[in-house]
């Protein structure tokens, strides 16, 4: 009794490092595959499901993230000398625990074109249960406690593209490292070790830049492990030990590609392009060129900003143009795709699609957050605004013990019965 007893005892203080079941360690949630069986409430106001609200320092893009009794989300401080802030609350109260201040003193893209959209704070950060990372673009990769502590920053480049448009690509995990897509960065993937921050790997290439996704990770059936990764006209496997290319295939996206890939076992799928150029399925596993042997098939219909959500065999989503998409995983053909409704703004989405329980959450700038079911027809059961909050709600939700975490440029939300 007295082993078991200590058992218990050492699992729960392991536990509470470790990456929980209600946790949201990443963006779009656990393995990135945006959906959770919990359930949240499906309307809300300033009056009803509000259980709190936190006024934000600054402005930001990223998604926030959750990991036990921590809410942590990163924002941009334009007052004085302009930095860029990681901070952390209760997710019960909405109290601050921390805030970690960087300070930008190197020469930021200009506030102009695509950066105006998203700003300056759109990198979602990741944890492991025990520390927090967080990429900030030009001003590095960031390892820090969850107390609030800095264990490591490293600079993985300050390159200025000639299109200016700002970094947006979140870290993810994989082993021991920290997977870096410093596209905008440093035209590289790099991987770093998570205790110390030193340089495992790097891929660097021409192609990658306008790549804003977020790399996955395939288990192939043999046992071996591949990284994937959708780049301007071609998707790509890396060796995650090496960062060496193992296949390529050839898609439809074109231009700029900002949506992660999406793996379903080991099929691998993208969309994005300029603009919504198309989408693919592809086959993992190969080696150099598998575009005649393993793309299953290829499609016109696409997302340009949000990563699509796979569910029961269909992908939906809705576009910056405000229209929504069903279409067909096996063979990429439309089961739906119709114009939503008052809704506001030139691109009235960025935010990717969540499902939580039975429905689907798409969080749109300026027009609330849209709530309906999957399946043949869309058919919104509900859009909740919330009126005293006029910024751009540019972030994907978090979800954790039944309740819905949002943000946007002002503030910082818990929706909850």
């Amino acid at each position: 009794m007295m082993i078991r007893t200590l058992i218990t005892a050492i699992c729960f203080l392991v536990g509470s490092v470790a990456i929980q079941a209600d946790d949201w360690p990443a963006f779009l949630g656990p393995q990135g595959a945006a959906k959770t069986t919990e359930t949240v409430p499906t309307a809300w106001s300033q009056s009803e499901n509000l259980q709190w609200k936190i006024d934000l320092p600054g402005t930001g893009s990223s998604s926030p993230i959750i990991v036990g009794d921590r809410i942590i989300v990163t924002c941009y401080v334009d007052g004085g000398d302009a930095e860029r802030r990681v901070l952390c609350f209760d997710k019960n109260t909405g109290k601050q625990n921390w805030s970690v201040a960087f300070p930008i003193d190197y020469r930021e893209d200009g506030y102009q074109g695509y950066i105006t959209e998203h700003g300056y704070a759109s990198n979602t950060p990741v944890t492991d249960g025990e520390d927090v990372y967080v990429f900030l673009g030009k001003g590095g990769v960031h390892s820090i406690s969850l107390d609030g502590n800095k264990n490591w920053s490293v600079d993985v480049g300050k390159e200025s593209s000639n299109r200016q448009w700002g970094s947006a690509a979140s870290l993810m995990l994989l082993g021991d490292s920290v997977i870096v897509n410093a596209a905008e960065e440093a035209k590289a993937i790099l991987s770093l070790d998570k205790k110390t921050g030193k340089e495992l790997w790097r891929q660097e290439a021409g192609m990658l830049e306008l790549t804003y996704g977020t790399p996955r990770v395939v288990k192939l059936d043999n046992g071996e492990t591949e990284l994937v990764i959708s780049v301007p006209g071609e998707i790509w496997s890396l060796n995650p030990t090496t960062g060496k290319l193992k296949w390529f295939a050839e898609s439809p996206m074109t231009g700029n590609v900002s949506p992660s890939v999406i793996v379903d076992g080991q099929t691998v799928y993208s969309f994005g392009g300029y603009r919504a150029s198309g989408s693919i399925a592809v086959t993992a596993g190969g080696k150099k060129n598998v575009t005649d042997t393993n793309v299953v098939w290829t499609a016109k219909s696409s997302s340009y900003v949000a990563t699509p959500l796979l569910h029961q065999g269909r992908f939906y989503w809705i576009d910056d143009r405000g229209i929504a998409y069903c279409i067909s995983a096996k063979d990429g053909e439309i089961v739906y795709r119709e114009r939503v409704n008052k809704l506001q703004s030139g691109r009235p989405v960025y935010a990717s699609p969540v499902l939580i329980g039975e429905q689907i959450y798409v969080v749109t700038r300026r027009s609330g957050t849209l709530v309906y079911a999957p399946g043949d027809t869309f058919e919104p059961i509900a859009q909740n605004v919330l009126p005293d909050d006029e910024t751009d709600f540019n972030a994907s939700p978090a979800v954790s013990n039944g309740k819905l975490y949002l943000r946007s440029n002002q503030s910082l939300y818990c929706i909850a019965k």
